[in-house]
């Protein structure tokens, strides 16, 4: 066998592998993007939600927290039964909760002239 058919074989298959994987790839981020628009009216919701009222963002801040909670592991007998991962982990729309929250912190700061540095 010459070198020219061994390199050409190699190529062959080495594309063949190279596309196979890419299919792969694209398929799995069609399958995240469909779960992902199945959230998109809710997102929108919470990106709408209007601030103009000084208890109900007072609620909201108390309501969410500043950090994401950090991981907990329930015990029973000095054996992990249950661990928990970090709540934003598993919370999908926690950037628009944030967000929600920091609304509210604005519009308390600015438009109420209050400290907010409780909620910091």
């Amino acid at each position: 066998m010459s070198v020219k058919h061994y390199t050409a074989k190699k190529l062959i298959v080495a594309t063949w592998l190279n596309n196979n994987q890419q299919t792969q790839k694209h398929k799995q981020k069609l399958r995240l993007s469909k779960k992902a628009q199945l959230l998109n009216p809710l997102r929108k919701w919470l990106d709408n939600i209007s601030i103009s009222d000084r208890n109900f963002a007072h609620r909201l801040c108390k309501l969410i927290p500043t950090q994401c909670p950090f991981e907990r592991k329930i015990k029973l007998f000095g054996h992990t039964i249950i661990s928990i991962p970090p709540l934003c982990k598993l919370n999908p729309l926690y950037n628009e909760v944030v967000a929600l929250r920091f609304r509210a912190i604005s519009y308390l700061a600015d438009e109420c002239g209050e400290d907010v540095s409780s909620y910091c």
